[in-house]
C-alpha cells in the first residue's frame, strides 16, 4: 500500500484534523464483507465516536464480546501514530465467528447481513450492561440479578440514538374504512428494487399500499372480522444516519435459488424525504431534513454466493475507495458506476448494495419541532 499511502498523505496534507486515519483492514479469507462494513461504520462520526469513548470507558479487566473488540479496533486505527496504513482485525473476526455460526466457515458472506448482527448483538450488550446499571442501582449491589419488569421503559442505547427511526404501520380496513396504526422501530430499511429506477422511487414503493386479501385478510377490531384491507409503513421519525439496503439478491422459483439484481437504481449525494413517504403526524424537522451520502457498500460478482465487497467513504470532502487492505482516492464520479445496468445485457458487476447517509445536523437544528398537519398522509383518521 506504499504508493496508495504516499498519494492519500500529499492529497491530505495540511488538511486532516488530528485523529483522522486511513487504514486497510486484512482479509482473512473471504472476509471482504465485513471488512467493507466495518469502514463504512468507522467514517460514521457519530457511531466512531460513541464506541471509542464507550470502550475508554471499560474496566481493565473487561469481559471481552463483539462491542469490546470493536472498540478495541477502532480505537486501534485512530491513535496509530502515521495517517496511513494496514491493521489486521483478527481478534474482531475471531469473535465474530465465536459468537455466530453463519461466519465461521471460510465462504463469501452477505454483508448486509453482517451489518444488522453487528448492530443487534452491539446494542444486546449495551442493554445488558443498563439492565445491570439499573438493577445495581435499584437493589444494592449485593442484590441478586432479576428480569425487569414488564412495566419498565424500554432501553435506548447510544447505537439506537445513531441509527434508529420509527415508522408508523398503517391498516385500514376495506369494510369499515377504519384506519389502525402502530409504531414500530428500525435500524435500517431494506427496500425492493426495480430496473432503471431511483432511490427516491423505491422508498416511495416500500411505502406504498399493500393489499391484504386471500388468506392475508385483516382480523379488524372494529368492524369484528377478517377483512381485505391496505396495508403501508410510513415513516414517523427518521435516524440521525439513515442505512438503506438495496435488495439486489433476490429468489427465483424457477432457478431454485438467489439470483443478483443489476438493475439500475440511481441514488443522490443529498437526500430529502419524500412527504409520500413520511406519516402525517411526522414532526416537521422531519420534511425539513436533509441527508448526505457518506459511505457506499459495494458488491461485485454475479450472484449473492460468490463475489466481493468493497466500500466507498467520504471523508472530509474526498471520497476514498476501501478494498481490504488497499486504500485509493476515488471521484465523486465513480458513483455513478455503482448504480447498476440500464440493460440486463449491459456489462458490469459493481452494485451499491448498502448506502449510508447522515443527517445534516445544520438543518436539523434549524428546524423547528411540532407536527405537520396534513402533510404525508391520504387516510385520513387513525385509531
Amino acid at each position: 500500500m506504499g504508493n496508495s499511502s504516499t498519494k492519500l498523505e500529499k492529497t491530505f496534507e495540511g488538511h486532516i484534523p488530528d485523529g483522522e486515519r486511513y487504514y486497510g483492514l486484512e482479509n482473512f479469507g473471504n472476509t471482504c464483507y465485513a471488512n467493507s462494513v466495518l469502514q463504512a461504520l468507522y467514517f460514521c462520526k457519530p457511531f466512531r465516536e460513541r464506541l471509542i469513548a464507550h470502550h475508554a470507558s471499560l474496566a481493565k479487566d473487561h469481559e471481552e464480546n463483539l462491542l469490546t473488540v470493536l472498540g478495541e479496533l477502532f480505537s486501534e486505527i485512530s491513535s496509530q501514530k502515521k495517517r496511513t496504513g494496514v491493521l489486521a482485525p483478527r481478534r474482531f473476526i475471531q469473535r465474530l465467528k465465536r459468537d455466530n455460526e453463519l461466519f465461521r466457515s471460510f465462504m463469501h458472506q452477505d454483508a448486509h447481513e453482517f451489518f444488522m448482527f453487528t448492530l443487534n448483538e452491539c446494542c444486546e450488550i449495551l442493554e445488558r450492561e443498563a439492565r445491570a446499571a439499573r438493577e445495581k442501582e435499584e437493589g444494592g449491589a449485593g442484590a441478586p440479578a432479576s428480569p425487569s419488569p414488564s412495566g419498565s421503559p424500554p432501553i435506548t442505547t447510544w447505537i439506537h440514538d445513531v441509527f434508529q427511526g420509527h415508522l408508523t404501520n398503517q391498516t385500514k380496513c376495506l369494510w369499515c374504512e377504519n384506519v389502525t396504526s402502530r409504531e414500530e422501530c428500525f435500524l435500517d430499511l431494506s427496500l425492493d428494487v426495480e430496473q432503471n429506477s431511483s432511490l427516491a422511487s423505491c422508498l416511495r414503493a416500500f411505502s406504498d399500499d399493500e393489499l391484504l386479501d386471500a388468506r392475508d385478510k385483516f382480523q379488524c377490531d372494529a368492524c369484528g372480522g377478517l377483512q381485505e384491507a391496505h396495508k403501508r409503513m410510513l415513516v414517523k421519525t427518521a435516524p440521525r444516519v439513515l442505512a438503506l439496503h438495496l435488495k439486489r439478491f433476490k429468489y427465483v422459483e424457477a432457478l431454485g435459488r438467489h439470483s443478483k439484481l443489476m438493475h439500475r437504481v440511481a441514488f443522490p449525494r443529498e437526500l430529502k424525504l419524500d412527504d409520500r413517504v413520511l406519516a402525517p403526524d411526522a414532526p416537521v424537522a422531519e420534511h425539513d431534513a436533509t441527508y448526505r451520502l457518506f459511505a457506499v457498500v459495494v458488491h461485485l460478482g454475479s450472484g449473492p454466493n460468490h463475489g466481493h465487497y468493497v466500500c466507498l467513504v467520504r471523508s472530509h470532502g474526498q471520497w476514498l475507495t476501501y478494498d481490504d487492505d488497499v486504500v485509493d482516492l476515488a471521484d465523486e464520479d465513480d458513483l455513478a458506476r455503482l448504480y447498476g445496468n440500464a440493460s440486463e445485457r449491459a456489462a458490469g458487476n459493481e452494485h451499491g448494495y448498502i448506502l449510508f447517509y447522515q443527517r445534516d445536523e445544520d438543518e436539523e437544528a434549524a428546524s423547528s419541532g411540532g407536527v405537520g398537519a396534513g402533510v404525508g398522509g391520504g387516510w385520513g383518521e387513525t385509531t
